[in-house]
């Protein structure tokens, strides 16, 4: 385990998130705490876990997004074994109406 997540965590960013009330928020938020590169990176990552959770299989993902096969794979760990996060939110997002 990496001595950063040894460390315990400053509750700050996380009680920041949850204080949102609206997608504008939050994206704004975002934007004042992430580099352009970060939030691309974020969001990509987001539309992977999203569509690997549909099933599409790497090489449809590659197509679609042009992320590299190294995020993809890192994201499909996440999903497996990772902390919860995606599963917590992806049907979330599935019940909501389309924009």
């Amino acid at each position: 385990m990496s001595r950063f997540f040894k460390k315990k965590p400053s509750s700050t960013l996380y009680k920041a998130i949850l204080s949102l009330e609206s997608e504008e928020e939050c994206r704004a938020f975002l934007q004042d705490l992430c580099t352009i590169s970060e939030l691309r990176a974020l969001e990509q990552r987001m539309e992977v876990a999203m569509l690997l959770d549909e099933g599409h299989i790497y090489s449809s993902i590659l197509a679609r997004t042009g992320v590299s096969s190294a995020t993809i794979s890192r994201v499909n760990r996440c999903l497996r074994y990772g902390a919860g996060g995606y599963q917590s939110v992806i049907p979330r997002l599935r019940k909501e109406p389309a924009p």
